[in-house]
């Protein structure tokens, strides 16, 4: 029996040494979307090993950079110094539009507003407003409760850029580690407020509009949403674009149409297809 066990495992190395493996790290946005795309890849090719980490959109680029990545999901796009680097070490890295997403600004069910502006969301965040009823005479008169995503988000990025404009954020906002923690933080605050991929939204907390517009499907997709991205994958494509092998396997269901279907599936909106 004892030996039976040792064959067995030698056999199992062996296996996994001669396996494909995939790697994939980077956007907390995106895991949810690249969990269902790997559940369905896994049944087409039942030997292709992946890991999946979602620590934030920085984590994933740099992972690509030192080669601890094959693919690295980004909620923003490249930052200068990133494009610098490639310059620096000769690589290419090729984006690839997988989705679209709008930043849906979530608050209590409790909290009774609705609406909000991109200015008084900055005024919240870098700390000119702290209580509800500055923002609103008609608000309790509550200390606001912010949270954020932590910096090596490619949300935060999105939302320093597109709401603060340039602006340093208060150094009272909560920052947390994931779209998820955001949920729960707010779900369970009557008096908070925080920003997330549309795809993370659940019926514990209500999305405002923001100057006035929902962050639906077209909205989104064509813009319109004052706080609309598209959503990245990047491969390093240095030596050519893969012609075949995981990494090939990974993007091409993606983009295909059931790939597309799954991004739907997953809250966001599909880049291809619609």
């Amino acid at each position: 029996m004892k030996k039976l066990l040792i064959v067995g495992f030698i056999l199992s190395i062996i296996a996994l040494a001669f396996s494909d493996t995939l790697v994939i790290k980077g956007s907390n946005t995106i895991f949810p979307v690249s969990q269902l795309w790997i559940e369905e890849i896994k049944t087409l090719y039942p030997d292709l090993i992946i890991t999946l980490e979602g620590a934030g959109s920085s984590t994933g680029i740099a992972s690509l950079f030192n080669g601890t990545a094959d693919i690295a999901n980004s909620s923003r796009w490249l930052k200068k110094e990133e494009i610098t680097q490639m310059a620096k070490e000769e690589k290419y890295f090729i984006p690839i539009v997988l989705a679209y997403d709008g930043i849906a600004i979530i608050v209590n069910k409790e909290l009774p507003l609705d609406s909000i502006t991109i200015q008084e969301l900055a005024d919240i965040y870098t700390g000119k407003i702290s209580q509800w009823n500055q923002l609103n005479p008609n608000l309790p008169n509550q200390r606001i409760v912010a949270y954020s995503r932590n910096t090596a988000s490619g949300t935060f990025e999105t939302f320093s850029e597109n709401v603060l404009k340039g602006e340093k954020m208060s150094p009272n906002i909560q920052m947390l580690e994931s779209s998820q923690a955001e949920i729960n933080a707010v779900s369970r605050n009557k008096y908070a407020i925080a920003y997330t991929g549309i795809g993370y939204v659940t019926n514990d907390v209500k999305v405002l509009s923001v100057e006035g517009i929902m962050p639906t499907k077209l909205n989104i997709l064509n813009s319109i949403y004052p706080i609309s991205r598209p959503l990245y994958t990047f491969i390093d494509a240095t030596n050519g674009y893969p012609q075949k092998g995981p990494v090939k396997q990974y993007i091409s269901f993606g983009l295909s149409k059931r790939g597309q279907e799954l991004v739907e599936e997953a809250g966001y909106v599909a880049a291809y297809g619609f």
